[in-house]
């Protein structure tokens, strides 16, 4: 697809781009051009090393959406050696992309074509499914500081509300996981998922009075070892695999005061990799889960 069209994604008003397929709004300032300009950086040198790649993988049919550039899944492929296809009939096996948090179903057998709900009541209520702990609650009866966040994937409108409330529509309310360190700084775990398991873990770390927002003060790539026990990661992949999610991101905390993981997000079409990496680790995360993806594509072209 032309590079030209990819505009068409974005629509500006009011000093904002909105991204037309989810209706998010990203205002236009200083930090978001450097972002761009780190994003093209990491583009350009995904494009370079794609040259030397055999692109003799199997061919990925992506619908009803196909992903652009600055969705992970894209330099995951292209230093993958896989290949976008065309047309269906060109495919070796299909890809279920749609940027929304309430998906469409598909007839055909697909990657994440059983994940079609990853609103944040679903992945409430698959993590106590699989947990036995219960992160959603009443807010009119809460008894301790909670969160209130929307059901749209990608918000990151969350706040904390520190007194009993009527729930309003289009909201979900949540215990406050509190991972705030001795620095000030609170931090999350994104795990790239691949073919259902954890291939990556990234540790986010910014500001304890951003903690909703995705402008992260600091990232690192972490061994999964270092940052789960093997019982933990069992249960992420648990979660993973009641989600029907086999390629995304899954965001955990870790309760400073507990220590233990609750899962509070899953995206089946996240962008990446974040813009607060540097282009040595953006390239060693993109290599990293482009292995897996090759074997995984490859299994599933041979059945």
């Amino acid at each position: 697809m032309a590079a030209t069209a990819w505009w068409n994604d974005f629509q500006y008003s009011g000093g904002a781009m909105r991204v037309k397929a989810t209706g998010a709004r990203v205002p236009v300032e200083p930090v978001l051009a450097a972002s761009c300009l780190r994003w093209l950086a990491f583009h350009l040198a995904v494009e370079a090393e794609r040259r030397v790649v055999d692109a003799d993988g199997p061919a990925v049919w992506f619908a009803p959406q196909r992903p652009r550039p600055w969705y992970l899944v894209w330099p995951v492929m292209a230093l993958a050696g896989l290949r976008f296809a065309r047309r269906p009939e060109e495919a070796d096996l299909a890809f279920h992309f749609q940027d929304a948090t309430l998906c469409d179903p598909v007839a055909l057998p697909a990657i994440n074509g059983a994940c079609l709900d990853i609103s944040k009541s679903r992945v409430a209520a698959v993590f106590e499914q699989v947990s036995g702990r219960a992160l959603a609650l009443d807010p009119e009866t809460a008894a301790a500081p909670f969160v209130e966040k929307g059901e749209t994937n990608a918000a990151h409108d969350g706040a904390i509300r520190f007194a009993p409330c009527p729930p309003a529509p289009g909201r979900v309310y949540q215990r406050l996981i509190d991972t705030a360190q001795p620095d000030g700084m609170v931090e999350d775990w994104r795990c790239c998922m691949v073919d259902g398991r954890i291939g990556a873990v990234l540790l986010k770390r910014r500001p304890a009075g951003s903690r909703f927002s995705n402008a992260n003060h600091a990232i690192r790539i972490v061994d999964t070892p270092d940052a789960f026990s093997a019982e933990e990661a069992a249960m992420i992949e648990r979660f993973a695999g009641a989600m029907g999610l086999e390629w995304g991101g899954i965001d955990v905390l870790r309760e400073r005061a507990t220590g233990l993981i609750w899962v509070v997000d899953a995206n089946r079409t996240d962008l990446g990799p974040p813009a607060a990496l540097s282009l040595k680790a953006k390239l060693a995360l993109a290599r990293t889960l482009a292995a897996p993806m090759r074997t995984w594509a490859e299994g599933l072209a041979a059945r």
